[in-house]
């Protein structure tokens, strides 16, 4: 157990009988009395006594400044003299106590610098009183201190007896400092004094991290005992031993951090600084009871609490030595890599975007009050001992918006009894978004997941700036936020090789698609990757058209990159398709099976441009709102989809699906079968959630990007990190306004003969729909493909062909863009006239 450990004991019990005499320990008193200080309300008391205490003192010793000669002739006699005459009267506006305390202080003790005592109460109260100050009462202590007898003695050293006038002689230096500094000068010199003062304050500066003389690397304070613990291991024989260890893995940033690990002399790399809190039972001292006695004591044991603290700070880990910005290729890095081919080179000067351009939304620290954590306890153990339901041990994690706590039953109780108590566990909390785990899988735990009542936002500069996602062994690596446990979590879409996002709407889907796509922006160079858009909403992914010439693949006659048409859709993902067949016709003549392979190849030059080989980027299509092109071409989207789904992941092109009505019409089965990679959102319904992870849990969620992973066999709880619009304009304006390449990367030509306008009406080759069709047009006065889809439940080509059918015939006029067809025929009455007439 830690030096820094608490234990708060919480007797939970069923049984209302007194207990027996021999179960009875007695209160030691002092305990007790040790007790009451550390009572939350004493030291808010105490915290607020120090703040008007500061602001008395300030008053004194800035009235003494003016009145001190007045009051001195009355200061001569003693304390007791002073405040028991009334006839005694000073000019201070605090009275005789606060021109007693102001000559004590300023005249006899350290001169106008005691004005640090005044700094000294002020911060240390308002830090006890309010805990969650971001600052340091210890390191206000030391400042303070240093700040009091420095001041006191270099006024003494400037300012000797015979420099100033007597009437603010002894108030500047004080008493004290007059005293220290003919000390000083007796024993150094008053050129020595001055050196001493000069070295104490440049040391204070240089330690403060003011500024640093030499630019020299601080080598951290445990890097000596780390080297002395690892030669005694036998490690660090030889004398190139030493380079194995790198000091920046162990050096500890924060300086408050620093000193409480020197004080209790930890080594910051065996320091537990994760957010895992362990609640043990019966762990320390228990009471011996008797054996029939059913209830037992429970242990509550918060480790890296300090004394008196009210909150639990969760520190993420240290990431020392990262590069600020993601590497890039120098022309240097390419001088002796002539014989390799570099796609790269088409864009030499291409920088990747900086972290700067990303906000920091403040999540670095996690504050869950100390309160909050044992009131949940005890309200889950008072729940379970309702039910009879006893438990050895639990460890809360801490999360950026939920914490996790893990129970270890008592032997014979039965997980299903406790899994069935949800909903009674979520009662007692008031809490939403009640989770239980039952078991963890690999754990020998029960999981119950309950939000924080303030949740943190999980910045995407965090994420991006994190040791896991510059990770090379990823090929297309992404940050989606952070797990349960604090943790960075980065994916890599080659792994997956598809994903399919879900959610209701709000809930954090476009959000996630930004921060995938962002990811990639990071990490890719504009020829290594590229992106096919769909957004049939039109506003989604409207930003991202500034890197069209950078990042984005079209067919080549679209004029925009960002696909909102759902016929150039359809022509799209058929597209795609070939892209694929000719993919793997390369692969099939490079003998290699799958697309990184190919590409190393490639570029080691063993591969014949002349034959058709070339260098083969990824592709990532993504689709913004899947649910609305399902229900406008049906199945002229699922099939080639599908089709891509179950063959392209060797070839380089993965797919990213997001839809906000998660039914079964929609997200069919053989669109689940190959999509294993499954985010989900907060949903409203239970069959949503089982449509999307094929379990319940989804709808359990909290919302504001709090989501469930799915990778097959494992479920894993994330808070997505958040990115918002100003970001991804800034970053897509950074990349846009470099150079690019002549156009967007052009996708093989896809000729559909069924979208080709009729010229000529043949009334032997009609569609059988034809007349119905016309029914429906000239009965809705609307001539729309959409609407024969909607009315006839046919596809898309079909309902394409037969508009194109009844404009050839006259009864619909030409297609005017985004604009529904004008209708030719009036009423159904001309229409039969006009159709009868056709048959003659």
């Amino acid at each position: 157990m830690s030096s820094k450990t608490n234990r708060l004991k919480a007797n939970n019990t069923n049984n209302k009988k007194k207990p027996s005499k021999t179960s009875k320990v007695k209160r030691k008193p002092f305990l007790s009395f040790f007790a009451f200080f550390k009572n939350h309300q004493f030291q808010q008391i105490m915290g607020l006594f120090m703040v008007l205490f500061s602001v008395f003192l300030a008053f004194s010793f800035t009235s003494y400044l003016s009145t001190w000669k007045i009051d001195d002739t009355v200061l001569s006699k003693s304390l007791f003299e002073i405040l028991g005459d009334r006839n005694i009267k000073v000019e201070n506006m605090m009275g005789k106590f606060g021109a007693v305390l102001s000559g004590k202080f300023i005249k006899q003790g350290f001169g106008v610098a005691s004005y640090f005592f005044v700094l000294y109460f002020l911060l240390t109260g308002l830090k006890v009183t309010w805990r969650s100050i971001g600052y340091s009462a210890w390191k206000v202590f030391r400042v303070s201190l240093l700040g009091l007898v420095w001041s006191s003695t270099a006024f003494a050293y400037l300012f000797p007896a015979n420099t100033l006038p007597n009437s603010i002689n002894g108030l500047l230096p004080g008493g004290f400092g007059i005293y220290v500094n003919e000390w000083l000068v007796s024993i150094m010199g008053n050129i020595g004094t001055g050196l001493i003062l000069l070295f104490i304050a440049l040391s204070f500066l240089i330690l403060s991290g003011f500024f640093n003389l030499f630019n020299i690397k601080p080598i951290p304070f445990n890097f000596i005992n780390k080297a002395a613990k690892a030669s005694k291991k036998g490690r660090g024989k030889n004398k190139g031993d030493g380079d194995k260890y790198n000091v920046q893995e162990f050096f500890v940033e924060d300086e408050d951090d620093r000193d409480k690990l020197e004080d209790k002399d930890i080594n910051p790399a065996d320091k537990n600084d994760s957010n895992e809190l362990e609640l043990e039972v019966d762990d320390l001292k228990t009471i011996k009871k008797p054996k029939n006695k059913k209830n037992h004591d429970i242990d509550f044991t918060i480790e890296n609490l300090e004394e008196g603290e009210d909150k639990v700070e969760v520190l993420p880990e240290v990431k020392p030595g990262l590069p600020k910005d993601p590497p890039t290729k120098s022309d240097e890095d390419r001088q002796g890599l002539e014989t390799i081919y570099d796609p790269t080179l088409d864009l030499p000067h291409y920088k990747f975007p900086t972290l700067d351009l990303l906000n920091d939304y403040g999540g670095d620290k996690i504050k869950v009050q100390k309160e909050e954590l044992e009131t949940n306890k005890n309200r889950i153990v008072e729940t379970l001992n309702h039910y009879q339901i006893k438990i050895q041990k639990i460890k809360a994690t801490i999360g950026p918006t939920v914490t996790l706590y893990e129970i270890v039953p008592a032997p014979g109780v039965r997980i299903s009894k406790i899994k069935n108590l949800e909903d009674d566990i979520a009662l007692s909390l008031a809490a939403l978004g009640i989770r239980i785990i039952a078991p963890i899988p690999g754990k020998g735990t029960i999981g119950i997941e309950v939000p924080n009542k303030h949740p943190d936002i999980v910045s995407m500069k965090s994420v991006l700036a994190s040791r896991e996602f510059q990770n090379p062994k990823y090929d297309l690596p992404f940050g989606m936020g952070k797990t349960i446990a604090n943790e960075v979590f980065i994916a890599d879409l080659t792994k997956m090789p598809h994903i399919l996002m879900a959610g209701a709407t709000g809930q954090g889907k476009s959000v996630g698609l930004n921060a995938i796509i962002a990811s990639f922006l990071y990490r890719k160079h504009p020829a290594e990757l590229k992106f096919v858009l769909v957004d049939p909403k039109k506003v989604e992914l409207s930003l991202f058209s500034k890197i069209e010439r950078h990042y984005l693949a079209k067919l080549p006659d679209s004029e925009e990159a960002i696909i909102t048409d759902i016929r150039k859709v359809v022509r799209t993902l058929n597209s795609l398709s070939i892209e694929m067949d000719t993919r793997y016709e390369l692969l099939k003549d490079a003998q290699v099976r799958n697309i990184k392979e190919y590409n190393t190849k490639f570029l080691n030059r063993k591969l014949n441009p002349l034959e058709g080989h070339r260098f083969l980027p990824y592709i990532v299509l993504v689709i913004d709102e899947f649910a609305d092109l399902i229900m406008t071409a049906g199945k002229e989207i699922e099939i080639p989809l599908t089709r891509l789904a179950q063959l392209a992941r060797a070839v380089g092109i993965h797919l990213i699906i997001a839809t906000q009505r998660p039914s079964v019409n929609i997200i069919t089965g053989s669109i689940k079968a190959n999509f294993p990679a499954r985010i989900a959102f907060r949903v409203t319904a239970k069959v949503d959630s089982r449509t999307i992870l094929d379990t319940r849990g989804a709808d359990q969620l909290i919302g504001r990007g709090d989501m469930l992973l799915s990778t097959g066999s494992d479920l894993i709880r994330l808070q997505c990190a958040f990115i918002d619009t100003p970001e991804i304009d800034r970053l897509t304006d950074y990349i846009g306004s470099q150079r690019a390449y002549p156009d967007a990367y052009h996708l093989p030509e896809f000729a559909d003969d069924k979208e080709e306008p009729v010229t000529e009406f043949d009334p032997d080759e009609k569609d059988g729909l034809f007349e119905e069709a016309a029914r429906v047009i000239v009965q809705n006065q609307q001539g729309s493909t959409s609407l024969l889809q909607r009315k006839m439940k046919i596809g898309y080509n079909r309902a394409g062909r037969i508009i194109d059918q009844l404009e050839a015939a006259g009864i619909v006029g030409h297609f005017e863009g985004s604009k529904a067809r004008e209708v030719l025929i009036g009423s159904e009455v001309e229409l039969e006239q006009f159709l009868k007439e056709m048959q003659e």
